[in-house]
């Protein structure tokens, strides 16, 4: 194993105990005020970007930003190949950057996108787009792949399918998060939405779940038809209702795969996949916490306890 990967893997387990765990963050959860959360959160690894008057959608923005960050310090330590590896993983920031690009597109309201810095892949020439049909052009002619139109539905889940399908093939230790993640976007798209899949989201999706989970006629049909690496994200589920249990295991899974990865005898991208599960399921956990002590009460904390 070259040095590269050594080194990063002792920073990962470094960067990895930067996270409040799940005790941390039910104590942010329960005190009753978001005021009080964000002057814990300032003083602890996610309180770059916080400051008191800090509102909740600001606060959670910053975690997900001290996230990247981390994996951005990670980033220096790789050699290249494990770079290539962490930017297939932080893809959600550059739909997230995208997202926001949409909004800024149509005239709505929007956030500042995040810095990736080395971990973009193609953001400073789709951030430089002024029209859809422009960004998708530009998407189609990126790893991203085409969307297959331009409203803002068709390039968003375009763009996380095509992230998933991604994932799944270049971190091969993220398999299983992908494709299960990958079902979950069908099934909430097919059965909790209604609707279906737009064409080019729907071919991106055969190649990664098979032609019959995108042909499925009902939730259980489509959980036994994805491939056994994703199969548990929907096991059990066959009410639409109860899709938000399948994503807290999809949640759970992460940081116990990500514990049992990161604490590899071995060095090398296990490891290091390991580490940013670990730090992904933390800054949702405190992100969810942060939603329960804006909105007080002993009935929020419940509730986080049912997420964490």
């Amino acid at each position: 194993m070259s040095a590269g990967w050594v080194a990063g893997g002792v920073r990962a387990r470094a960067i990895a105990r930067r996270r409040l765990g799940t005790g941390g963050a039910r104590e942010l959860a329960r005190v009753g005020s978001l005021a009080e959360a964000v002057a814990i959160l300032a003083e602890s690894p996610y309180g770059r970007g916080v400051t008191a008057g800090t509102d909740l959608a600001g606060a959670q923005r910053a975690v997900a930003a001290t996230l990247l960050w981390h994996l951005r310090v990670l980033a220096g330590w790789l050699p290249g190949a494990g770079v290539g590896m962490l930017r297939s993983l932080a893809g959600w920031f550059e739909i997230a950057n995208v997202d926001e690009h949409l909004q800024a597109l149509a005239d709505r309201p929007s956030e500042p996108p995040f810095s990736l810095g080395a971990l973009a892949t193609s953001w400073p020439r789709l951030a430089a787009t002024r029209s859809t049909a422009e960004l998708r052009a530009t998407l189609a002619a990126s790893p991203w792949g085409d969307p297959g139109g331009e409203t803002d539905r068709e390039i968003r889940l375009g763009m996380r399918m095509a992230w998933a399908d991604r994932v799944a093939t270049r971190v091969s230790a993220a398999r299983g998060w992908a494709t299960g993640a990958a079902a979950l976007l069908v099934a909430k798209e097919r059965f909790a939405l209604g609707r279906p899949l737009p064409e080019r989201t729907a071919v991106v999706a055969r190649r990664l779940l098979g032609h019959q989970a995108t042909t499925a006629t009902t939730l259980a049909e489509l959980a036994a038809a994805v491939p056994p690496e994703g199969r548990w994200a929907l096991a059990g589920i066959d009410d639409p209702a109860r899709l938000w249990e399948a994503e807290l295991r999809w949640w759970r899974r992460l940081r116990e795969d990500g514990d049992r990865l990161l604490g590899a005898a071995t060095f090398g991208p296990d490891r290091i996949a390991g580490a940013v599960a670990l730090l992904a399921a933390d800054a949702w956990l405190v992100r969810a916490a942060l939603a329960a002590a804006a909105h007080g009460g002993s009935q929020a904390v419940e509730v986080f306890d049912a997420v964490g």
